[in-house]
C-alpha cells in the first residue's frame, strides 16, 4: 500500500510516487486495474472509455484522482508521429464550439493542439459528470494526473475543469508532451500556479515533443517542471535530438529530417516508460522524504539557446562522429 496522498504538502515527491502508480495502473484492463486501485491505493475505480481515450475516475473518503491513461499501450508512441513531429505546426489551433469557449479564457494569442483537445473532448462529458457526482457527494481534494499522451490531457482538463468551476487541488504529469503555444502556457501558469508539477526525465524525447523545429519552436511548457537528471554518461534527450538534427536544428523540420528524428525517438523510448519515471520518483523520495519538493523552474520552451550555440555543438557533435 503507497502512503495516502498529503494535500498540505504541496510537491511532496510521496504525492507524486502515489499517483505515478495511478498513472501506470491505468493500463490496466479495468478488471485489474479496479482491483489493484483498491488494494494498492486504497481508491474505489472506474474506467471512463470513449473511442481512443480513456480514464480512470478513483476515490476514497480524503481524495478524487482523475487518472488518464497514455497510448494504449505504456510501452509504445504508435499513432502519435504525425501529432508530435509530422503535422505538429498545423495542429496548433484555436478550438472551436464549446470547449473553444472554455480555452478563449486563456487569451487571444493561446493556441492549444487539436490532436489532444480532439481526445479530451471526445471524453469530456462523461468525465466531467462523474466528477461533478463524486464532489457532490463529498467535497474532496482534486487530484489530476497522466503519463505521456495521458500527461497533455491531465492538464487540458484540469483547465476545463476549473472554467466549469470545478476546483483542481493538484496537476502532477509524468512526460507529458507540450499542449500549446508559450501564450497557453502562460496562461496556465498563472491560473494553477503552485499547482503544476511536471515531472521529466531527462533522457525523455517525449517532453520536447511536438516540435517545428530544436531551436525556434512554437510549442511551449509551463515553467513547473520537476526534473529527474540523467544517468552519468547517458546523454540527455536534447542533446541527442541536438546532434541527430546537425545542420537542420535552425530550419523548419522537413520529412526526411522527421523520419529520423523519429527513430531517435522510438531508439530511447524505455526512457519514456511509466516504470521509469516511478524509479526516478522512488529516488527523489528517498532523498528528500521529509520535505516537499518544489518545481524545478527549468526549460520552459524550446529556445534551449540561440542557433549559434546550438549549431556549433552540432557541428562538434559531427567531427567527433566522422
Amino acid at each position: 500500500m503507497f502512503t495516502a496522498l498529503d494535500d498540505t504538502r504541496p510537491g511532496d515527491p510521496q504525492n507524486a510516487l502515489y499517483l505515478a502508480q495511478a498513472c501506470s495502473l491505468a493500463y490496466d484492463d479495468e478488471d485489474k486495474a479496479v482491483l489493484n486501485f483498491r488494494d494498492q491505493l486504497g481508491l474505489k475505480a472506474r474506467l471512463i472509455s470513449v473511442d481512443n481515450t480513456q480514464v480512470y475516475l478513483a476515490e476514497n473518503d480524503k481524495a478524487l484522482v482523475v487518472a488518464f491513461r497514455g497510448s494504449q499501450a505504456p510501452t509504445t508512441l504508435d499513432g502519435l508521429k504525425d501529432w508530435l513531429l509530422t503535422n505538429a505546426n498545423n495542429y496548433l489551433i484555436l478550438p472551436e464550439g464549446r470547449i473553444g469557449t472554455d480555452f478563449a479564457a486563456a487569451g487571444v494569442g493561446a493556441r492549444f493542439h487539436r490532436g489532444f483537445m480532439e481526445a479530451l473532448h471526445v471524453i469530456w462529458e462523461p468525465m466531467f459528470a462523474g466528477v461533478t457526482k463524486a464532489l457532490e457527494s463529498s467535497e474532496r481534494p482534486l487530484w489530476v494526473t497522466g503519463h505521456s499522451l495521458g500527461g497533455a490531457l491531465a492538464l487540458l482538463a484540469a483547465w476545463r475543469l476549473h472554467r466549469n468551476f470545478v476546483s483542481v487541488h493538484e496537476i502532477v504529469t509524468f512526460g507529458g508532451p507540450m499542449v500549446g503555444n508559450e501564450a497557453a502556457a502562460r496562461a496556465f501558469e498563472q491560473e494553477f500556479a503552485g499547482r503544476i508539477f511536471r515531472y521529466v526525465n531527462l533522457e525523455d524525447p517525449v517532453p520536447l515533443l511536438p516540435s517545428v523545429s530544436l531551436v525556434a519552436n512554437t510549442y511551449a511548457h509551463c515553467r513547473s517542471e520537476v526534473s529527474m537528471s540523467a544517468i552519468q554518461a547517458i546523454a540527455s534527450a536534447l542533446d541527442v535530438l541536438k546532434q541527430s538534427a546537425g545542420s537542420a536544428m535552425e530550419q523548419m523540420l522537413e520529412a526526411t529530417q522527421i523520419e529520423h528524428l523519429w527513430k531517435v525517438v522510438q531508439g530511447r523510448i524505455s526512457a519514456h516508460f511509466i516504470d521509469h519515471y516511478q524509479e526516478r520518483v522512488k529516488e527523489k523520495c528517498g532523498s528528500k522524504p521529509s520535505s516537499p519538493t518544489a518545481p524545478e523552474t527549468a526549460v520552459a520552451t524550446q529556445e534551449i539557446a540561440g542557433p549559434e550555440t546550438l549549431s556549433a555543438e552540432a557541428n562538434e557533435a559531427h567531427q567527433s562522429s566522422s
